[in-house]
């Protein structure tokens, strides 16, 4: 299993291959406080159709005066929150209007005001006993609700592990985060790639089904855990390695849908081992 998924990562994580993703925006910025800022603004816009994902954070980004030579970092350094709120009323990407976009972003604010950075806040709740991600991520999601304006404040955007989410958009984002790869820009060193959960999303667990990775039905999040319990079988210090590449096959245009069918058939259909 381990071979034929390596060759499945060496063939598409790529960043040819990254268009059309949300995470295609974080390479136009150099700096990790950058970075980390942009990426969680977009792994909490990333749902929907993509061209309209893609569309709502240019919007939001564009807002954020970067025409103007101001990175994300000293925007939100220098913005009052009446200056966000009105910066955003008008915004909407399907069910997320402008206040919690305005929220998320006054959320983000402080904890750099207290903090230092999102690193730092999701550090914060690290505990080296913990066998993966979930504890830390529930405790970063219930920080920064509060400093956004509370639970309330931005529904459509945080998700916990607390309230049983699977988190796939949030797990996405500690992906971009911990991980350092050709795709992955990795900007965060507190976090171990060990310790995170894969993000999944429909054709995620629909692989996962046909290799057999998981029994479950539904894709929640006991069945993340499942299908990165398998993964962590293959490469246990970094079970979300083939995340990426496996679901280019769903996703990404020119690899087309038919020929991701052809390519997983050489795979064993039977659990990692």
């Amino acid at each position: 299993m381990k071979e034929r998924l390596e060759g499945l990562y060496q063939a598409y994580n790529r960043r040819e291959f990254v268009h059309p993703d949300p995470l295609e925006l974080l390479y136009e910025y150099d700096d990790p406080r950058d970075q980390e800022i942009v990426g969680l603004l977009a792994a909490c816009l990333a749902y929907g159709r993509v061209t309209q994902i893609l569309a709502s954070i240019r919007t939001v980004l564009n807002g954020m005066d970067r025409a103007a030579g101001v990175s994300p970092r000293a925007f939100l350094e220098r913005a009052s929150p009446h200056e966000l709120v009105e910066m955003f009323g008008g915004f909407r990407h399907r069910f997320t209007p402008g206040r919690e976009v305005s929220s998320l972003l006054l959320g983000i604010k402080r904890a750099i005001e207290t903090r230092g950075s999102l690193e730092e806040l999701f550090a914060g709740g690290l505990d080296r006993d913990d066998d993966s991600i979930l504890p830390a991520l529930a405790a970063f999601v219930g920080r920064l609700r509060d400093l956004a304006g509370g639970s309330a404040a931005c529904p459509s955007l945080l998700s916990s592990p607390a309230d049983g989410s699977a988190c796939k958009r949030l797990n996405l984002y500690l992906r971009w985060m911990a991980r350092r790869d050709a795709v992955d820009p990795g900007p965060w060193r507190a976090v171990s790639p060990a310790l995170l959960i894969v993000p999944l999303d429909t054709h995620l667990f629909r692989i996962a089904g046909m290799l057999r990775l998981t029994a479950r039905r539904q894709p929640n999040l006991k069945t993340a855990v499942d299908v990165t319990r398998a993964f962590a079988r293959v490469c246990p210090e970094d079970p979300v390695r083939y995340d990426f590449s496996l679901t280019r096959l769903g996703i990404n245009p020119s690899l087309g849908a038919p020929s991701a069918q052809a390519r997983l058939a050489y795979l064993p259909s039977r659990r990692a081992r």
